[in-house]
């Protein structure tokens, strides 16, 4: 074994998260579930901005460093009033 993951159209699809849960897509953007529509799940930015949809075989769940730089860069657009 190489202790790599299989290709995307090896992986199982993963179960649908809690609204809000972080997540990494195939490209380590992190983003906040939002939720599914025709098989295909949203993520938006922490700290706002657009939405994107991605397939949920390319998603994982965020390591706790990049759960902590979102609620940080949360908190920081709170502070600066760009967030309610």
């Amino acid at each position: 074994m190489t202790g790599r993951e299989p290709p995307a159209s090896r992986r199982k699809t993963p179960q649908t998260p809690a609204l809000g849960t972080l997540l990494a897509d195939d490209r380590d953007r992190i983003g906040e579930f939002r939720g599914e529509r025709a098989g295909l799940w949203s993520l938006r930015p922490p700290a706002g901005g657009s939405a994107w949809k991605v397939d949920p075989k390319d998603v994982r769940r965020a390591t706790p460093a990049e759960r902590l730089r979102a609620e940080t860069a949360r908190a920081n657009a709170r502070s600066r009033g760009e967030l309610l």
